[in-house]
């Protein structure tokens, strides 16, 4: 299938009007379709579901709402298959399509997305404002009807219509494709997740791969002893200029409280931090809570920032990793899921 000139004879130039056409729906000539390719999902409008005097029995729940890309939600009120008839005889298919059944306002009946576009093996051409699709007869093809496009978008730009949607996946959907491997058997404290869409070779090679570089995870701050100076280390460029400040001291409520003397507690017995004695300089501590509704503690450094002079501080290149133990690993890492073999120059 290929679009040349001929195809866009009659196109009023320029324009960049949406790919408006007519299609048979259930016997029924219908205008103001609208195709668009980012949708993923087919959709019809129940005003145009009922003139099309469909039986509401027909429907089939779904439950997932369809989100825009302004964030708006929208619950469809049912699926429905429909017969759907596209380009003229004897070059035309016709093939069952569900759709989903909204009841917002909108200036189209129908919006074809991927999901019809798909079932045809259809290509579109904005440009040419066409669509087409092999048949058993050769290509079939239908025009886009200019005049009403323009028609169409100036309503949905008045009433500023949302018209590409995609369906939200549930939670459990989006986790369904991961499964939980204990990385250490019989000790389900200490576990990642892996894809399980893989091949059992693939996955086989993965475990092996994670169980035999335990030491790069971390399950608790003990887990995390730090890295050797020998590696990277961080100094902080402080302009000797500036005197230290001393933030004066926020209070917290009870629970606030009580989650940063968890916290403080954690990182000393790890060995994080140390207690010092300088009362000149001193930050108060940020919480934020996280999404598990736990806090997440952060320091106040808009002082400090103040005193550092801003500065592009070189991170070591991966080549400079190479000769130290955790440089290794970290390419041996990205390397095994990359498909290639570090050599020793990395």
């Amino acid at each position: 299938m290929t679009f040349n000139k001929n195809d866009a004879r009659g196109v009023k130039q320029p324009y960049n009007d949406p790919l408006v056409v007519m299609l048979t729906i259930e016997g029924f000539n219908t205008k103001r379709v609208l195709v668009d390719n980012g949708n993923s999902a087919d959709i019809i409008y129940f005003p145009a579901f009922q003139q099309l005097k469909l039986d509401p029995g027909r429907l089939r729940p779904f439950d997932s709402p369809l989100v825009s890309f302004s964030g708006d939600r929208v619950y469809p009120k049912g699926i429905v298959m429909l017969a759907v008839t596209v380009g003229t005889y004897p070059r035309q298919l016709t093939r069952q399509i569900d759709f989903l059944v909204v009841d917002c306002p909108s200036s189209y009946n129908v919006i074809i997305g991927r999901p019809a576009l798909n079932k045809w093996k259809a290509s579109t051409s904005t440009y040419c404002l066409k669509v087409k699709f092999p048949t058993e007869n050769g290509v079939g093809e239908v025009r886009g009807d200019q005049i009403l496009a323009r028609e169409c978008y100036q309503a949905v730009f008045a009433a500023k219509e949302n018209h590409t949607w995609t369906i939200e996946e549930k939670e459990e959907e989006k986790t369904k494709a991961l499964e939980t491997v204990e990385l250490i058997e019989g000790d389900a404290t200490k576990t990642t997740r892996i894809g399980t869409t893989m091949s059992l070779e693939t996955r086989t090679k993965i475990i092996q791969f994670l169980r035999e570089n335990l030491d790069v995870f971390a399950w608790s701050h003990d887990d995390m002893p730090g890295i050797s100076p020998e590696i990277i280390q961080h100094r902080l460029n402080v302009d000797p200029g500036r005197k230290p400040i001393k933030q004066r001291r926020r209070t917290f409520a009870p629970e606030r409280d009580q989650a940063v003397t968890d916290e403080v507690s954690k990182l000393l017995a790890a060995g994080f931090i140390r207690e010092v004695y300088y009362p000149d300089l001193l930050a108060n501590v940020v919480l934020v809570k996280k999404a598990n509704e736990k806090w997440r503690m952060y320091m106040d450094f808009t002082d400090l920032n103040k005193a550092c002079p801003k500065d592009s501080f070189p991170l070591p290149r991966i080549d400079q990793l190479v000769d130290s133990t955790a440089g290794h690993k970290l390419l041996t890492f990205m390397d095994a899921f990359s498909g290639v073999q570090p050599d020793k120059n990395g």
